[in-house]
């Protein structure tokens, strides 16, 4: 059964890059991890810093050549990590752009580590997509649906950044009225509720 998942705890955002990612790039991609990271923690209420060292949500920016040599560098980051998100982050197929796998630390509903890759070959409208999409998942709007519009959370891919419908879906997950481990049966009356209110009574 599905359950509810956010973070609890503070965000320390890190942003890695490959050695293949050039200069101007990595400055772009930075700045670009930094405001949304201030727009996300807006949203949320999750206070979310941007740290140099190594943080609990890490966005990986590599070239196909980088994430080659970058298994030990998971491993560390992840201790116990699935062969299965190993293979997904090294070897990820053409039709996957991006992702991000979030996990809880003693198997519960709270996130305590997040590590998004974003393919450093993508161009830079592609490139600034994907951290719009990643990092929203990561944050626990984890799965793609067909009936979210207009929202980055669809996989038909017309929207490429984070809408007002994905602003107000994150601020009804943050809402202290839902808590991680809730079932979809017992947040929905309440989400509702949020929904309406968020909406001025038009929900």
């Amino acid at each position: 059964m599905s359950r509810l998942r956010r973070w609890e705890n503070p965000i320390r955002m890190d942003v890695q890059f490959g050695d293949t990612v050039p200069a101007k790039q990595r400055v772009r991609d930075r700045n670009a991890v930094a405001a949304y990271g201030a727009r996300l923690s807006r949203l949320t209420g999750v206070p979310i810093t941007q740290t140099a060292a190594e943080g609990n949500f890490s966005v990986l920016i590599l070239n196909e050549d980088d994430r080659a040599g970058y298994e030990d560098r998971l491993r560390q980051m992840v201790p116990g990590i699935a062969e299965s998100s190993v293979r997904a982050f090294l070897n990820p197929p053409r039709s996957t752009l991006c992702l991000v796998i979030a996990f809880s630390g003693d198997g519960g509903n709270t996130y305590s580590r997040a590590v998004a890759l974003i393919r450093g070959e993508h161009p830079d409208m592609l490139r600034l997509a994907c951290i719009h999409e990643e990092l929203a998942q990561g944050m626990g709007l984890a799965n793609d649906s067909p009936q979210a519009r207009p929202s980055i959370f669809n996989d038909d891919e017309e929207f490429g950044l984070l809408t007002r419908h994905d602003e107000l879906l994150l601020k009804m997950l943050y809402d202290r009225r839902l808590s991680p481990g809730m079932s979809a049966v017992e947040a929905a009356p309440i989400a509702r509720e949020i929904a309406a209110e968020l909406l001025g009574g038009n929900a």
